[in-house]
């Protein structure tokens, strides 16, 4: 099933959950109600949790998840208006200053693995493979109205233009993919299609044989007949986006953890406490199922002791970091 019908079946199915047949109204508003948003990227693992929770607990409990990205995520999750963040990277130190200025205190918990896919369409025949050196000759910021053609990158590439496509600057995807590549987050040429929307990013790559894009891993694994990913020439030669891949930690340096943070104050409500205890639990069957890849499991047995241990803050201290191993990151000492 492809994400965007997943996730269409889920939302209704959601709706359905909590005001189907046979519930009414007065019931309804009864109802304990989480609020979640933030990450396009991470909104189909969070929307399918949501879903089955809603169903393991007969629609007592409504969960809402919204597709703010990243950034604007953060910064409804940082003014308390909502009791989880999702992100596909870490917060930022203008984040934590803002939860701080608002005193929010967060839980930092990763939950699975994106393997961050540069995309071209099928009908590309001259490019399997790119280094990351081609890659940032292409997005770099000095590359605007400059690297305009193929043939500018390899000279036995056709002379064609490039047409680009990205996420927009306040998602998470734009942060990783500018650090990884480029060498700093947000810096970025400006002069392509962006979107916070990835399946915008799939339909504009898939219908142009000059396009190249970049997009989160269960997209493009939703729809491999529409798309070509592209192999990352590491150490060890071209790597193409995979589980396995990303497991054993060959593909580099687009492998990424995803996290979810969690409001201190919202956590002491017994239905977000439970919510992220399901989370941690029975979320890795269904990472799998929305195309994403689960962390080890002692990765997720970290998270839960972090979590009921009321550890709060983050691992990383407000600066991106790439290629981390998440047990990495849960071992060090968290910042607030």
């Amino acid at each position: 099933m492809g994400v965007v019908r997943l996730v269409s079946c889920m939302a209704m199915a959601g709706f359905l959950g909590v005001f189907g047949s046979g519930s009414h109204l007065a019931q309804a508003e009864q109802t304990a109600l989480i609020k979640i948003d933030g990450s396009s990227t991470v909104y189909p693992l969070t929307e399918a949790v949501a879903e089955e929770f809603q169903k393991a607990n007969r629609g007592r409990i409504r969960v809402t998840v919204g597709i703010a990205g990243t950034g604007g995520g953060f910064k409804k999750f940082c003014r308390g208006e909502t009791d989880i963040a999702d992100a596909s990277r870490p917060i930022l130190k203008e984040e934590m200053d803002l939860c701080r200025k608002n005193g929010i205190g967060y839980y930092e918990l990763p939950i699975a693995f994106d393997a961050l896919t540069v995309a071209v369409s099928p009908k590309n025949t001259w490019m399997a493979s790119i280094t990351v050196e081609d890659l940032k000759a292409i997005w770099e910021p000095a590359a605007q109205s400059k690297i305009i053609k193929w043939n500018q990158i390899h000279s036995d590439w056709p002379d064609a233009p490039i047409v680009l496509f990205g996420a927009g600057s306040d998602s998470g995807t734009f942060d990783y993919f500018t650090d990884a590549i480029v060498g700093k987050p947000k810096s970025s040429r400006g002069d392509y299609t962006a979107s916070e929307d990835d399946n915008v990013l799939v339909q504009g790559i898939e219908n142009n044989k000059n396009a190249l894009g970049y997009i989160p891993y269960a997209y493009y694994a939703a729809q491999m007949k529409k798309l070509k990913a592209v192999a990352i020439v590491g150490k060890n030669g071209p790597v193409l986006p995979s589980a396995e891949n990303v497991v054993k930690g060959s593909y580099q340096p687009l492998s990424r953890p995803l996290f979810i943070y969690v409001s201190e104050a919202a956590a002491k409500r017994q239905e977000v406490k439970h919510f992220v205890e399901y989370y941690l639990t029975e979320g890795p069957k269904l990472i799998a199922e929305v195309r994403y890849i689960p962390l080890p499991e002692p990765a997720y047995r970290m998270a839960r002791e972090r979590f009921n241990k009321g550890v709060l803050g983050t691992g990383f201290g407000g600066v991106p970091e790439v290629g981390l191993a998440v047990e990495e990151i849960m071992s060090r000492p968290p910042k607030r």
